[in-house]
């Protein structure tokens, strides 16, 4: 028992002698001018898994990005506002070409940014993408 209360003190003492020296050297760095003040501490978000770029990369919420990447795709703004349903087959084709020229990676990133961008995918290609995103899901996850 006493060994553990030992080893637990002994834990305290190097954590501090840790901080200490740490802020030591924080602060001559700050007088020599390589730093303008002290690192802040950034609080972790809560809600993310802890592989926050595979999440937001294989997420199809806009909301976990605001950033508009193209794909090679900017012949597809002209479809903004267009309901699913109101697509052509040659406007479908069109987005077929860019889905099938693109890596299973970029996928989810790619309907995001459609989303981001308020270009709705045409009805007969989301059976595909979102198959395309699952079978990605699955392969990660297991």
């Amino acid at each position: 028992m006493w060994i553990l209360i030992i080893s637990l003190i002994a834990l305290v003492c190097i954590a501090l002698l840790a901080g200490y020296i740490r802020n030591r050297r924080l602060q001559k760095k700050i007088e020599r001018g390589e730093l303008d003040a002290m690192p802040e501490v950034k609080e972790v978000d809560a809600e993310c898994c802890g592989q926050h770029e595979v999440c937001e990369r294989d997420s199809l919420l806009a909301a976990v990005s605001k950033k508009i990447e193209y794909y090679d795709d900017e012949e597809l703004d002209k479809y903004i506002g267009v309901a699913p349903e109101d697509y052509t087959s040659e406007q479908e084709d069109e987005f077929r070409d860019i889905f099938y020229t693109m890596q299973d990676t970029d996928v989810a990133g790619w309907v995001r940014s459609l989303q981001l961008r308020g270009i709705a995918l045409p009805d007969n290609i989301k059976d595909e993408v979102f198959l395309i995103i699952g079978e990605r899901r699955t392969v990660i996850s297991g």
